[in-house]
């Protein structure tokens, strides 16, 4: 019914535009950054193909590995040790208004000459909090009890997603004002664009990789069966 509800208003919104947005045909259009998509993907090598930016990409590429696991798996492993699915959800609605307001606090201190300085200094408490989460997971099933889990349980983990979304956005945010502040204004869409999906792709193939490893790495036991050490899935469901 959720998806269904924002499906139909996205749907009739956006044909109301279509239909009643009209253009401005008084003024002149600018000029195009490029003319094709074949002088798109030109200029894009040209750019990669620079020292600085190559660095640069090699950089946002790896500078999340250190915490792909925690951002990845910690939600799902907190469920699979019995903590229901809609209370984590709703833990999400108090980010909501943490998650617009920071990015108006953080945009101060990336406003100046180097932007960068904010990832950097956000960076060790984001991993920091990697190990927190990892704390939290072997700590949840030691506080349920047969009515679910405190209250308390639930404050801590409000407050470690709090910290989180804070080293979250400092990074993130530090990140989207150093790309602006580098692209060429001449190619600004295609040099951003470049950078943020370069960015993006730096936070989802350890992510990808983080949940592939999951189950080699999870040590497993076997109740009741000896010499089983249930490290294959096939042996585990034996």
């Amino acid at each position: 019914d959720f998806l269904f509800f924002w499906g139909a208003v996205f749907l009739i919104t956006t044909t109301l535009v279509a239909l009643l947005k009209k253009e401005n045909k008084e003024l002149t259009p600018t000029k195009e950054e490029t003319k094709g998509i074949t002088d798109t993907y030109r200029l894009l090598f040209s750019i990669i193909k620079m020292p600085a930016v190559l660095t640069f990409c090699l950089l946002i590429l790896t500078a999340k590995v250190g915490f792909s696991a925690a951002d990845a798996v910690t939600g799902l492993k907190l469920v699979e040790e019995g903590v229901p699915k809609e209370h984590l959800a709703l833990l999400a609605v108090p980010m909501v208004p943490l998650q617009i307001i920071l990015p108006l606090i953080i945009s101060k201190y990336t406003a100046g000459p180097q932007p960068l300085n904010t990832f950097y200094k956000a960076m060790p408490f984001r991993l920091l909090l990697g190990l927190e989460f990892a704390f939290l997971v072997w700590w949840t099933p030691k506080v349920k009890h047969e009515g679910g889990f405190p209250v308390y349980y639930y404050v801590v983990v409000l407050l470690s997603y709090a910290l989180h979304q804070i080293t979250l956005y400092s990074m993130y945010v530090a990140i989207m004002a150093f790309n602006a502040k580098v692209s060429d204004p001449l190619i600004g869409g295609t040099y951003m664009t470049l950078l943020n999906t370069v960015s993006n792709l730096g936070g989802n193939w350890p992510s990808t990789v983080a949940l592939w490893l999951v189950d080699p790495l999870t040590v497993k036991e076997c109740a009741g069966a000896q010499d089983q050490t249930c490290g294959t899935t096939v042996a585990a469901e034996v």
